[in-house]
């Protein structure tokens, strides 16, 4: 029997970085050019929505044992605020800190970020995009941040820093830069909070697919699920045997950005998707940058991990 594909939110023009939070049974994401952040909550159907509105927020995930607060990105800094979920308005907006703050990326922005299970927090950050769609390249990097408030620098010369997601025995790190157009694996250790070793194990080129590896997802096999941006679709992967693609699921929308496993039982995929112009390219609504549902895929995930501040 195929997944079924839902439509679940009205268009975004950016929407990105879906956490799915256990504890209130509700999917947040951001819609990065919208500047705002979001909650679906599937049991109501209801939406809602807060816009920032002073730079590109890309993530946001909740602060652990925190009710109501959030670490959200608003361009190259953290922030920390507090939120109902409800309301338009946020408060108790508080910096944490910024990177790459050297001259020739003061136009960097955070892109793509997750908690590892350990609750340290993963936030990359690419180059600027003077025009939609064309980004500087190699001028971004990847960071962690832990309850220390201080960033580590892993990875520099990135371009889009995407998906992020970790092997269940957390040895080993799976890591998306975008323009790479490849899933690559990392030897990490989560006690010192270090990477190594980092090598392609999956090439979009190769199996002939088009676009570009985006944010992903791992589940309770081991399987990562990937979005692939401009090519209208999620694949599944087995990162354990390099270049082995196990499914592929149609996403009526082209730029596909990002998933989360949620739901009761972890067994829904949430999909975000965007429906910015490229090149004079447009993308009409409702498809196009809307929030889907998808189920009955076989699978099941973990929740977002919250992070540990």
């Amino acid at each position: 029997m195929a997944p079924k594909v839902e439509r679940i939110t009205e268009a975004t023009e950016l929407g990105e970085g879906p956490h799915w939070n256990a504890a209130t049974q509700s999917l947040y994401f951001v819609d990065i050019f919208g500047k705002s952040i979001h909650r679906y909550v599937p049991a109501t159907k209801k939406h809602t929505t807060a816009v920032i509105g002073t730079g590109h927020v890309s993530i946001i995930i909740p602060i652990d044992g925190q009710k109501n607060k959030f670490v959200i990105s608003i361009g190259r800094e953290l922030y920390t605020i507090k939120w109902d979920g409800e309301t338009p308005d946020v408060s108790d907006l508080t910096k944490i800190g910024a990177v790459d703050d050297n001259p020739d990326t003061l136009y960097n922005r955070f892109n793509d970020g997750k908690c590892d299970p350990t609750g340290r927090l993963w936030v990359g950050t690419m180059g600027e995009e003077p025009e939609n769609g064309h980004v500087a390249r190699n001028k971004g990097g990847l960071f962690s941040i832990d309850s220390s408030q201080k960033f580590k620098k892993h990875l520099s010369n990135i371009s889009i820093s995407n998906g992020l997601a970790w092997s269940s025995d957390l040895k080993k790190m799976y890591y998306i830069d975008s323009l790479k157009v490849t899933i690559d694996e990392y030897e990490v250790d989560l006690k010192h909070g270090s990477l190594s070793n980092g090598k392609p194990i999956f090439t979009l080129d190769k199996h002939k697919i088009p676009g570009f590896p985006d944010g992903m997802a791992i589940d309770t096999d081991g399987n990562l699920w990937v979005a692939i941006f401009n090519g209208c679709r999620v694949i599944k992967i087995d990162p354990r045997k390099p270049e082995t693609l196990l499914q592929t699921i149609e996403i009526p929308a082209k730029q596909v950005t990002s998933v989360a496993f949620g739901g009761p039982n972890l067994d829904e995929l949430y999909v975000t998707t965007a429906a910015f112009t490229v090149d004079g390219v447009e993308l009409p609504p409702p498809n196009h940058g809307a929030t889907y549902k998808v189920t009955g895929i076989g699978a099941k995930g973990l929740p977002g991990v919250n992070f540990k501040l």
